[in-house]
């Protein structure tokens, strides 16, 4: 499935750059030990803005999935009907991540499975996180 490319910006930019390592990190609040995703400015449980990049381990499980059959997007309309997969990073703090679930038909996602991050490149070089089935 095509990617639409992906632009960091400075505040995305530490996210992107350790996925272009093969990393994948989420932030984390050095004040309440807490991580969280997508990322923000500020601390969602105590506020503070003292948050940090830390890499997880880079598994999970797919909670839930949806079934895209009209997308908006031009560059994935071809790919229609594509899943849409939550996953639920194994550090079990709440943190939920999507993937396409790429090498799954659409409708056949096996929810409850264990998943591991891998690194797709979009077309401008950017690398992104999607997940696939581990057994």
């Amino acid at each position: 499935m095509p990617k639409q490319a992906v632009v960091p910006d400075d505040f995305t930019k530490p996210y992107y750059d350790a996925c272009n390592q093969g990393k994948l990190v989420i932030q984390n609040c050095k004040s309440c030990n807490i991580l969280q995703h997508p990322p923000a400015p500020a601390c969602r449980e105590c506020n503070a803005s003292d948050m940090e990049w830390k890499e997880v381990s880079g598994r999970g499980t797919i909670y839930e999935y949806g079934v895209i059959h009209d997308c908006p997007v031009a560059s994935l309309q071809a790919d229609q009907p594509f899943n849409v997969a939550v996953i639920m990073l194994d550090e079990d703090q709440g943190i939920q991540m999507y993937s396409h679930l790429p090498g799954v038909p659409a409708d056949e996602v096996p929810v409850g499975s264990k998943v591991e991050v891998i690194f797709e490149e979009t077309p401008n070089g950017q690398k992104v996180p999607e997940w696939k089935v581990v057994n």
